[in-house]
């Protein structure tokens, strides 16, 4: 089995709240992780009718079945559950009772803020990171099988070729979560606006283009949009709110959190079509953004990454926000240092006066240069502390 890092902050959790509830996208591994976490605890999966049954028709008689708490996996499935719960919880001082798990995020989060705000401690479970895949010894080395292959758990630990799992998960997502959420009755639009959307990774995101593109009003596409970031299926990158005098982009920008599921929804099947697709650069910029972001979840910390972009088009890739202090970080998917890299950081060093700053690239050689920044293979992230 791989080892989560995330399993620490789940213990820490889990002696300071009386319930945990683990989130994250479909087949990210939380039912595992916390069957692990917790062996000595009940599981029960709400998707089990007679389990599910039992719940909805008894639910004070079903949680009291299990007075040294359990692991409710589909919990989302019998939302009434959670009144009851709220009544267990507030009388019991166990630290760590019930642990709480769904692969519908926005309905188990909708219904934990309704009923049991501030009596649950939240962890969000993404798929593998590089380095746990690196303790593991299956990380790849080549970048390009690296973006095909994704990080879902199934494709290692199952052995799943990712051109096999990605439509499935698609359909299974679309049909399961989406259809729960919103009734959407016409799925194969909303098929076509996340291919439209995963040609736009790495980009601005506008909301109005997409509407034109995909034949719905602007209000759906923001609804969808919420969907997608709270299925963790999408992080919307934040633009950093400082201006320095200067008139600032604020649309956020788009990634998908996994690029086997960007490569799949744009209809690149193998490493010679990623190399020479025009959108390589943008889903080896997501895939090093979204392992900043599991650095940070996986430790249970807030996601302090921004981007920074003026309107005459100087950017910045990644603002890293620490109570003030800010780490600019560019990102750049050749294996060669060239002096162009340099073009945003300059003008960042002058504009701001940083005394440092960070360029990750695909190259194999790490250099500091005399004038701050550090430049560093992007897998060298999992040593590093930022």
């Amino acid at each position: 089995m791989i080892q989560r890092i995330a399993k620490d902050k789940l213990k820490d959790l889990s002696s300071k709240f009386k319930a945990v509830a683990v989130t994250g996208a479909r087949q990210t591994g939380k039912t595992t992780l916390v069957k692990q976490v917790f062996k000595g605890k009940t599981y029960l999966s709400l998707e089990n009718p007679d389990t599910r049954n039992f719940a909805l028709e008894d639910p004070r008689g079903f949680l009291e079945s299990y007075p040294n708490g359990a692991i409710l996996d589909e919990v989302q499935r019998v939302p009434h559950l959670f009144s009851y719960l709220q009544e267990i919880l507030d009388s019991s001082k166990v630290k760590g009772l019930f642990i709480l798990t769904g692969s519908n995020n926005f309905l188990l989060q909708q219904t934990i803020s309704q009923s049991l705000a501030g009596r649950v401690g939240y962890i969000n479970l993404l798929p593998f990171s590089i380095s746990e895949l690196k303790k593991a010894k299956l990380l790849t080395p080549d970048d390009n099988n690296l973006m095909l292959k994704g990080f879902y758990p199934p494709i290692y630990d199952q052995d799943i070729p990712p051109l096999d799992w990605c439509p499935n998960y698609i359909r299974t997502y679309i049909e399961k979560d989406v259809r729960q959420i919103k009734n959407i009755t016409d799925l194969i639009v909303f098929e076509r606006f996340i291919k439209l959307l995963a040609g736009r990774t790495g980009q601005e995101l506008n909301n109005s283009a997409l509407a034109v593109e995909t034949g719905v009003d602007v209000k759906t596409i923001q609804s969808w949009i919420g969907i997608l970031e709270s299925s963790f299926i999408i992080y919307l990158l934040k633009p950093h709110h400082k201006n320095f005098n200067k008139t600032i982009v604020k649309r956020p920008k788009v990634y998908f959190y996994d690029t086997a599921i960007v490569c799949y929804l744009l209809g690149i099947r193998n490493t010679s079509q990623l190399n020479t697709h025009p959108l390589r650069g943008a889903i080896f910029e997501g895939m090093v953004v979204t392992e900043l972001i599991k650095k940070r979840t996986n430790s249970g910390l807030p996601i302090n990454l921004f981007y920074w972009r003026d309107k005459t088009g100087h950017e910045i890739d990644i603002i890293v926000d620490d109570m003030g202090k800010l780490l600019p970080i560019e990102i750049k998917s050749g294996k060669t240092v060239n002096t162009e890299f340099f073009k945003n950081i300059y003008y960042w060093s002058k504009l701001t006066d940083a005394k440092k700053s960070i360029l990750l690239y695909a190259g194999e050689q790490n250099q500091k240069r005399s004038i701050g920044i550090e430049i560093l293979n992007w897998r060298s992230i999992i040593t590093q502390d930022f």
